[in-house]
């Protein structure tokens, strides 16, 4: 026999069941990752917007010191780019055999971007580490401090994304392209072609317009 007695009402009537506070069935709306991930990079490009602006106003403030046509090598910028830009050109071609569903195709375009994008990074860092030998550092002046943040800030990004795609060939090899691995891939996708668009802009109004005289 039970220890608790279930509650009646006058005239042996049943109680009503207890009230049920959620919903029942899915309670994410469909494709709400893809428009979060799409706000996060709108909020990404107020980041670069604000350091773009930056740059504008300080880009000219050398302090006596080294200008961006005395310190940039245009031709070892041109092969970065070109490093960036055809890693999205793989990373296209990735998302295209994944929709074939081809699981070893898909792992190899993504280890190429991969490679692409590591190379990118080591051009960048080498960059960096010369301008620093030859003193020409972010302490140097406002132009080499708004310089070195906003470029630095977009390898960070790259560097982050690099750590996002070694992770997401990690779960398409252990669970395959499964919904939910395919929906973090094309988020990846948009924060990578993205980060490609930043960067012409970065060659365009950072490397191109700073030997000008």
């Amino acid at each position: 026999m039970s220890d608790t007695l279930a509650p009646t009402l006058p005239g042996g009537a049943t109680p009503p069941p207890e009230p049920v506070f959620h919903v029942p069935g899915e309670h994410h709306p469909k494709n709400g990752t893809l428009l979060g991930f799409w706000v996060y990079l709108m909020s990404d490009c107020l980041i670069f917007a604000c350091l773009f602006a930056t740059y504008g106003v300080l880009g000219r403030n050398y302090a006596a010191g080294p200008s961006g046509a005395d310190l940039f090598d245009l031709p070892l910028v041109a092969v970065n780019t070109s490093l960036l830009l055809l890693s999205s050109i793989t990373y296209g071609f990735a998302m295209l055999e994944m929709r074939r569903n081809r699981v070893g195709a898909t792992q190899g375009w993504l280890a190429v971007t991969g490679i692409l994008g590591l190379g990118f990074l080591c051009l960048e860092l080498y960059e960096f580490a010369h301008l620093i030998h030859i003193g020409a550092g972010p302490q140097r002046s406002a132009f080499l401090s708004s310089f070195f943040t906003l470029v630095g800030t977009h390898g960070l990004h790259v560097t982050f994304g690099i750590v996002w795609l070694v992770t997401m060939m990690v779960q398409v090899r252990m669970h395959g392209l499964i919904p939910e691995n395919r929906r973090r891939l094309m988020c990846l996708s948009m924060f990578w072609h993205f980060l490609d668009l930043i960067w012409v802009g970065v060659f365009t109004f950072v490397y191109l317009m700073g030997v000008l005289p």
